[in-house]
C-alpha cells in the first residue's frame, strides 16, 4: 500500500504545547477513575468486620467489578471509536461517578456486588478513550511518554484513596467516603467539555504543533470492523499481554490492604503509608517506563526494540515479588510489592502504546477495548481465585508466585505473535504477514 509522505514540521515554526494540556486532563480523569475503584479496597478490612464477610464473599464482590469491567470494555472501544472521545469520555465518566456514589446505598454482599458491577461498566470507558486521545494528539515518538504520564494518574488515584478515604470514613462514616469520591468526578466534566476538540479544530493548537502531531505517515483509508480485528495476530498479542499482566494489577489493587491486614495486622488507621508507598513507586514506574522507550526511539531505536527492551527490564524487576508473603518485616513486603507495581506500570505504559504502533487511529480504541476485556477477565479469575486460595490454604503464596512470572510470559507471547510490531494493513487478509 502506498502512502503519501507525512509533511515534516517546518524549520523555525512556532510549536505550541497544547497537547500536554489534553494529556493533563487524561491524567486527572485516570486519577478519578482509580480513586473510585480503590475506595472499596481501602475500606475492605473494616467492611469485612462490620458485615461479617468471608474471604470468598469479598472475592465475589471484587470479581463483580472486574466481570462488568470486562463486559464493558467490549462495547466501550466500539462506542468511543464511533462517537469520538469528547462525547464518549463524558458519557462514561458520568456513569462511573454515579455508580461510585451508589455504593453508599449497599447493605449486603448482593448490594455491594450490584454497585461494583455498575462501577465496572462505567469505568471501562476510561482507557479506550484515553489511549485513543493520545493517538489523536501525539506523534508516535511521544505516545509512550504521554501514555505513561496519563497512566500515572492510576497510581496517584491509588495514593489519594488511602489518604482521603480513611479520614472521610472515620469522621463521617464509610458511606460518605463513597459519595464524596464518586461525585467529585463530575467536576472534571466542567473542564473537559469546554476544552476538548480534535487537534485540527482547536484554536489553541499552532500550525507548528499540528504539523508535529500529524508528522507520522497518514493512516490507511477505511475502517475495520470489531469482529475483523480478532483475525489479526497483533490484536491477540495485545490481548494476551493484557490478560496476563492486568490480572496481577487487579490483585494488588483489591487485595493489598487485605494482605497487609492478614499478614502484618495493618488496619484502617495504618494502611495509608504502605499504600501510598506502593503506588507512589508505581507512579515513578509509569512515567519512567514510558519515557525510557520514547528516549530509545529518539536515539534511533525502532519501536519494536525500544518497547520490548523496556518491557523486558520491567518484567525482570517484578520477579522478586514472589518473596513478599514469606518475609518477616512489613516494610520489606511493601518495598517488594512497590517495586513490582512500579515495573507493572512501566510495562503497561508500553503495552498500551503497542496498539497505536500497530493499528490505525480509527481502530485503537476498539483494540484497547478488546484487550481491556481480556485484562479484566484475568482480574475476574484472579479475584475469585485469591478469595478461594486464601480461605482454603490460609496463604497468599500462590498469588504472588503467579504475579512474579506473569510478565515474562506476557512478553514472550507478544514477541511470538508480533515479532516486529508489524502495522496492520486493513487491506490484508487477517492473520497473513503484514
Amino acid at each position: 500500500m502506498n502512502h503519501v509522505a507525512a509533511s515534516p514540521v517546518p524549520t523555525g515554526t512556532a510549536i505550541s504545547r497544547y497537547r500536554w494540556v489534553i494529556c493533563a486532563l487524561l491524567f486527572f480523569a485516570t486519577t478519578i477513575n482509580y480513586v473510585d475503584r480503590a475506595v472499596l479496597g481501602v475500606l475492605a478490612p473494616s467492611l469485612v468486620a462490620e458485615f461479617g464477610w468471608s474471604e470468598q464473599h469479598y472475592g465475589v464482590i471484587s470479581a463483580s467489578f472486574t466481570l462488568a469491567y470486562a463486559i464493558g470494555f467490549l462495547f466501550a472501544g466500539w462506542f468511543i471509536d464511533r462517537v469520538g472521545t469528547r462525547v464518549g469520555y463524558s458519557v462514561y465518566l458520568t456513569l462511573w461517578s454515579l455508580a461510585a456514589a451508589a455504593h453508599a446505598l449497599a447493605k449486603s454482599v448482593v448490594g455491594f456486588s450490584i454497585a461494583r458491577f455498575a462501577l465496572g461498566l462505567g469505568e471501562s470507558g476510561n482507557f479506550p478513550a484515553a489511549v485513543k486521545t493520545v493517538a489523536e494528539w501525539f506523534p508516535k515518538r511521544e505516545r509512550a511518554f504521554a501514555t505513561g504520564v496519563f497512566n500515572a494518574g492510576s497510581n496517584i488515584g491509588a495514593i489519594v484513596a488511602p489518604l482521603v478515604v480513611p479520614w472521610l470514613a472515620l469522621t463521617w462514616g464509610w458511606r460518605t467516603a463513597f459519595v464524596v469520591t464518586g461525585l467529585a468526578g463530575l467536576v472534571w466534566l466542567a473542564f473537559w467539555l469546554p476544552v476538548y476538540r480534535r487537534p485540527a479544530e482547536h484554536p489553541k493548537v499552532s500550525p507548528g504543533e499540528l504539523a508535529l502531531i500529524e508528522s507520522d505517515s497518514p493512516d490507511p483509508p477505511g475502517k475495520v470492523s470489531w469482529l475483523r480485528l480478532l483475525g489479526f495476530r497483533q490484536t491477540w498479542a495485545f490481548t494476551g499481554g493484557k490478560f496476563l499482566s492486568d490480572s496481577v494489577w487487579w490483585f494488588y489493587l483489591f487485595w493489598f490492604p487485605m494482605f497487609m491486614a492478614d499478614r502484618f495486622g495493618v488496619d484502617l488507621r495504618t494502611i495509608g503509608l504502605p499504600m501510598v508507598t506502593v503506588f507512589l513507586l508505581a507512579d515513578v514506574g509509569s512515567v519512567s517506563g514510558g519515557w525510557f522507550s520514547s528516549f530509545l526511539m529518539k536515539r534511533g531505536w525502532s519501536a519494536n526494540g525500544a518497547r520490548k527492551t523496556t518491557m523486558l527490564i520491567c518484567a525482570l524487576c517484578i520477579l522478586p515479588v514472589v518473596f513478599a508473603p514469606h518475609v518477616e518485616g512489613q516494610w520489606v513486603a511493601v518495598w517488594l510489592i512497590g517495586l513490582a507495581a512500579a515495573a507493572h506500570q512501566g510495562f503497561s505504559a508500553n503495552l498500551f502504546t503497542l496498539t497505536s504502533d500497530m493499528f490505525p487511529r480509527s481502530a485503537v480504541a476498539s483494540v484497547v477495548g478488546i484487550g481491556g476485556f481480556a485484562g479484566a477477565m484475568g482480574g475476574f479469575f484472579m479475584n475469585l481465585g485469591a478469595g478461594w486460595l486464601r480461605q482454603h490454604t490460609g496463604s497468599y503464596a500462590a498469588m504472588f508466585l503467579m504475579a512474579g512470572f506473569a510478565y515474562l510470559a506476557a512478553l514472550l507471547l507478544i514477541h511470538v505473535l508480533a515479532p516486529r510490531l508489524e502495522p496492520v494493513r486493513l487491506d490484508a487478509v487477517p492473520g497473513a504477514s503484514a
